[in-house]
């Protein structure tokens, strides 16, 4: 993937997906089969206020963020398409009050199908995992 790819893709992630800006997201890298990003804490994104941990459904909507950007990556066309098909999420630590980094990584890409598994991480520590199927329609 070349650099003005990347830009795009970055700028797109950052700024023109409401839902990525609402959160903050950063793109720390991405490559075609890889991506990884950062999400800083925030008081409005706790699902425990007794505790100040993270809700577990803005991990799974971030996870499924970083699942499609990677067959983002790969679309041929601007016409493709991508749809979650299914999503998987595995809890394993409470995900304090701190920043959070996920991470994509592409396992199969056929014909209609792409699979990828995600992770959430807090200072080295892995907090989450998960498994995305998504719907990958190209463009005639």
């Amino acid at each position: 993937m070349n650099e003005e790819t990347k830009k795009r893709l970055i700028r797109l992630a950052e700024e023109e997906i409401p839902i990525h800006k609402y959160f903050g997201l950063k793109v720390d890298r991405i490559e075609k089969e890889f991506i990884r990003v950062k999400v800083p804490f925030r008081e409005d994104l706790v699902g425990d206020i007794r505790t100040n941990r993270w809700h577990g459904g803005v991990m799974a909507t971030i996870m499924d963020s970083v699942g499609g950007a990677i067959g983002i990556a790969n679309f041929k066309s601007p016409e493709d398409k991508l749809a979650t098909i299914d999503l998987r999420i595995d809890y394993l630590r409470f995900a304090e009050g701190k920043d959070l980094i996920f991470e994509g990584k592409l396992v199969r890409m056929g014909n209609r199908i792409m699979v990828t598994k995600m992770k959430a991480f807090q200072e080295e520590i892995l907090v989450a995992e998960g498994k995305g199927v998504y719907n990958f329609i190209r463009a005639k």
